[in-house]
């Protein structure tokens, strides 16, 4: 009998297949580097054809196509990023994996989860919040304003577009006032901003909840983002006593505890 290969032994090819997967999606070499980034570019333009989706559903056979070639590269990008991983338990726990998994579901499964396609947009936050993306894009910007900054409008803007597929999904053509995709679009913008001009108001008690829903929900979002906007600066550094990360660039003494900080700057 042939004996199976040992998946702890370093010359098995699984082994040597997760050790590259490794090097290239954690490591720090020009060529992991550069893979990084090709593999964000792909995401973004993948993203990209998920906002237009409703735009060009209609051409029917060529945007199936380009639905299941997503799923494969999706597919492809999942199974890497598993295998990079160092515990697959660890990592089928994480909930960025799950919105993943569900996405790749409504690519591989079209006709029986059209009415959740809106959700693919939530590939723009797992991708934008992910450490995958700041280690190799916002490398410089990771851990300082810019990163809550970005991850702010990311949040904001995906809710939106959420919103926006479902008010799209759910009314078009069964509410006069939805008639295409931008009239979704306005309506979410026009109640998430409170501004209530009234020319779109979505029927029944179901479209008086959602629209209070996005009230709500959006409105907290978009003075998350103000607040990263406007509040003073803070540096992240835990505090050795007590735990607290984040102080301001001149600290001295933790302001909680009053413990001595050596928080470290460019200053001589």
């Amino acid at each position: 009998m042939t004996a199976t290969p040992d998946v702890d032994d370093p010359k098995s090819p699984l082994r040597r297949l997760r050790a590259v997967m490794r090097s290239l999606y954690h490591g720090s070499s020009p060529t992991a580097v550069r893979f990084r980034y090709a593999v964000i570019l792909i995401d973004l333009a993948i993203i990209a054809f998920f906002i237009a989706a409703p735009l060009i559903r209609h051409q029917g056979g060529v945007f199936y196509a380009i639905d299941y070639l997503i799923a494969v590269i999706l597919a492809a990008d999942l199974a890497a990023r598993a295998l990079a991983w160092p515990s697959l338990k660890s990592w089928i726990k994480r909930p960025i994996v799950w919105v993943d998994l569900f996405v790749l579901a409504t690519l591989l499964f079209p006709a029986w989860l059209a009415n959740f396609g809106f959700l693919r947009v939530l590939r723009l936050w797992t991708l934008v919040d992910s450490e995958f993306f700041w280690r190799t894009v916002g490398r410089r910007f990771d851990d300082t304003r810019a990163e809550e900054i970005i991850k702010a409008v990311t949040r904001l803007a995906t809710f939106v577009f959420v919103i926006t597929g479902f008010v799209y999904t759910s009314f078009m053509g069964r509410y006069e006032g939805i008639g295409g995709w931008v009239d979704a679009l306005y309506f979410t913008v026009t109640t998430l901003t409170t501004t209530g001009y009234g020319d779109i108001a979505l029927p029944g008690v179901w479209g008086r909840l959602l629209s209070i829903f996005v009230m709500l929900f959006g409105v907290s979002l978009f003075i998350r983002l103000m607040q990263v906007l406007v509040r003073p600066h803070k540096v992240k550094f835990p505090c050795p006593a007590c735990g607290l990360s984040a102080h301001d660039p001149d600290a001295v003494h933790c302001k909680a505890c009053g413990h001595l900080l050596n928080i470290p700057n460019d200053e001589a």
